[in-house]
């Protein structure tokens, strides 16, 4: 099976782009092949790899509802679909959750959903899931090993609260994870004395390990703001200084 790495924090706090960087991390030192999952609901993360969406999983989970050919099983009709679903790219593929089920959950469409990935990662040598701060995809998805788990948080209070709750949460979950590595994201030249002593205790209350932090990137802004993939950022920009180095330590 695939080695598992997943990305969650609270909702505008960059995981998405950290995501993108450490495939451009993972890409540039040959650990491949990776299949990247967007399980965040307000999926972006093609764009920031200038990759074209095509379908999400969400889409054909409920398109298997009223579509699947006459002798065909739902489980190979959305075996198909997926690997339809599937963005290429070099060393690389991704794939996108999509929004969340409406009203009334199909609970064997999302249970077949889980079988397909879990043949489909099978082919890769990382998984690499950008999450939301509440993780469901994680259970969605039925992935109870995780490798490691980068908690991104912004240079906030509630950005630090968030990422120690998610630290906690997976035990409720029953997710097993390997190791928890707290990223600080978008961090000013002066770090408030107050904020870093809110992440030391954040720390030393969890069982994160804290991984680094990335300051503000004038480079990645205008990545962003012109809505150019990242993957094509300079090795000597800031931010990728930073991600690389605590990349460094975690992945291998």
């Amino acid at each position: 099976m695939a080695r598992i790495i997943a990305m969650a924090g609270k909702g505008g706090t960059g995981k998405t782009t950290i995501t993108a960087l450490l495939i451009r991390h993972m890409v540039k030192k040959g650990l491949t092949p990776i299949l990247a999952v967007d399980a965040d609901a307000n999926a972006n993360l093609n764009e920031l790899l200038g990759l074209k969406l095509y379908k999400s999983l969400g889409e054909i989970r409920d398109s298997m509802k009223t579509d699947t050919p006459a002798g065909m099983t739902k489980s190979n009709f959305m075996e198909m679909e997926i690997n339809k679903a599937i963005i290429e790219a070099d060393g690389f593929d991704l794939i996108v959750m999509g929004q969340p089920e409406g009203p009334g959950c199909y609970c064997m469409a999302n249970s077949i959903l889980a079988q397909v990935m879990e043949r489909l990662a099978r082919g890769y040598r990382y998984l690499i899931v950008d999450n939301e701060a509440g993780m469901e995809h994680l259970s969605r998805l039925n992935l109870r090993q995780i490798y490691t788990l980068f908690v991104i948080s912004d240079p906030s209070s509630r950005g630090v609260l968030t990422a120690k709750r998610i630290a906690d949460l997976t035990r409720s979950l029953g997710v097993e994870v390997g190791r928890k590595v707290l990223i600080v994201n978008r961090t000013p030249i002066s770090m408030p004395a107050e904020l870093e002593a809110q992440i030391r205790k954040a720390v030393e209350e969890t069982d994160l390990i804290l991984g680094g932090y990335v300051p503000f990137s004038q480079d990645l802004f205008e990545y962003e703001t012109k809505q150019m993939p990242l993957l094509g950022l300079r090795d000597d920009a800031e931010a990728i200084r930073e991600t690389d180095r605590i990349f460094e330590k975690f992945i291998d």
